[in-house]
């Protein structure tokens, strides 16, 4: 395990299946997505079969309220060590250096571990990694129970830096062919190809590091976003799987408070956190936003009185004749005016919010839906990705209804974080709901 304490990174001994495994069957998509659709889940199931698979190894959301949830627990928990006790797994040391097909083409990304003592989750963090949207604090336990005495962790969290010059990553991609590809295969239903390289060159390692170093420069960073001197580093920020993080962090935490001797967490393993590194830069990542499906909405047809009462009547409600008008109006750039979709089984709606009581559209339309949800307006809520999932929610049943948001334009990102602090919880995801990150690499988390 090699440490860069300074830019709280580290290399730990990652590991991958062993050849014989059928790498489509052991990557599956991250467990926060398809929440509110559990037939994904059941053709995951049903394309694994018995074959290893990190299917066996996470929890999907989408069933954090069955009534098995402890013994799903307990099989997980089982299923990794009888992975380790098989010998299934093959160890690999340094940086991996990640290419995903996607629809804007190849992300790409480098695997490694972060220091959890330099990430704090709260809005206000002035710490060296960030969240960028709040953080649901009661998403955290039920993740907490799968991790706590978990043997390994499979991440997908993906950490974002700031790096227009493409001087962190760069260098790998220029010297990919001199290094050994350590996978190459298709993710399952069409979700892209994946490929892996071993940073092995001592050269390459060396390039990765200065360029974080450069970027984590006092000097540079304060020049870079013109801020005064003194203003805390932002280094890496939260761009996916910011709960899977926070749930790391509450383990490290809860293992500082009950180590009775110090040294027995010198070099821990909880300390860390395995995360892919990509540059907000890279021409194929793009920010997709995260729309809203309420669910057992008490009053339908009051819905939008409840808006114009909410705000005041400074809210316009304009009827649309097809989803995609909806979708053409929201998306279209208008300077500072802020609009939204409001979906329903029978109609398309756009909400054109006079005075936005948030600097962003997402963050005017949640604080509307706390309000609704905590006076019991609906049964509850999801965020799901994609124009399609919106639409097809709605119209599974009458009291549902979809709210259609914009994207966030990325480079607002770092400037806003380093500002204002985090965003509202769910502004933003990286890509669609298939181009998310795979699990695929893990990580031993006891000695």
């Amino acid at each position: 395990m090699r440490i860069y304490e300074s830019i709280a990174l580290c290399l730990p001994e990652i590991l991958l299946p062993k050849e014989e495994v059928d790498l489509t069957r052991w990557a599956v998509i991250a467990c926060d997505q398809y929440t509110s659709e559990p037939e994904y889940w059941e053709r995951v199931e049903e394309f694994v079969g018995q074959a290893p698979s990190t299917l066996r190894l996470i929890y999907p959301e989408v069933y954090l309220n069955a009534p098995d949830k402890e013994e799903r627990i307990a099989r997980i928990q089982a299923t990794m060590k009888e992975y380790l006790a098989k010998g299934i797994f093959r160890p690999f040391s340094g940086f991996i250096y990640v290419e995903r097909e996607t629809a804007h083409g190849w992300r790409k990304g480098l695997l490694a571990a972060v220091d959890l003592e330099k990430y704090d989750y709260n809005p206000k963090s002035t710490s060296l990694i960030r969240a960028t949207e709040g953080t649901i604090l009661e998403r955290i336990p039920p993740r907490v129970k799968i991790r706590e005495g978990a043997s390994l962790e499979f991440p997908h969290i993906m950490i974002l830096i700031d790096d227009p010059e493409n001087q962190v990553i760069g260098p790998v991609t220029d010297h990919k062919n001199e290094l050994p590809l350590i996978y190459d295969f298709e993710l399952m239903f069409n979700s892209g190809r994946l490929k892996g390289y071993l940073v092995q060159k001592s050269e390459v390692e060396r390039m990765i590091i200065q360029g974080l170093e450069r970027l984590a420069e006092p000097a540079n960073f304060w020049e870079k976003y013109h801020l005064p001197e003194g203003t805390p580093l932002l280094l890496f920020a939260m761009g996916d799987g910011n709960h899977s993080l926070a749930t790391a962090k509450a383990i490290w935490e809860k293992a500082k408070s009950q180590a009775k001797n110090p040294d027995e967490l010198k070099e821990s393993p909880l300390r860390y956190a395995l995360v892919e590194i990509v540059n907000l830069h890279d021409e194929s990542l793009f920010f997709e936003p995260i729309h809203r499906v309420l669910f057992g909405v008490k009053k339908v047809d009051e819905f939008t009185s409840a808006l114009k009462d909410y705000f005041a009547g400074q809210v316009e409600i304009k009827p649309r004749a097809t989803y995609q008008e909806l979708k053409d109006e929201v998306n279209r750039h208008r300077g500072d005016e802020q609009v939204a979709g409001l979906v329903t089984q029978r109609s398309f709606l756009t909400l054109h919010f006079l005075r936005p009581v948030s600097n962003l559209t997402v963050g005017t339309v949640q604080k509307f839906l706390d309000d609704f949800l905590k006076e019991k307006g609906a049964d509850g809520i999801d965020y799901v990705h994609g124009d399609e999932a919106v639409l097809n929610l709605t119209r599974k049943k009458e009291d549902n209804l979809g709210i259609y948001l914009p994207a966030m334009d990325k480079n607002e990102l770092f400037p806003t974080v380093i500002l204002d602090g985090a965003l509202p919880r769910k502004t933003f995801s990286m890509g669609e709901a298939w181009e998310k990150r795979f699990y695929l690499e893990g990580r031993k988390l006891v000695r």
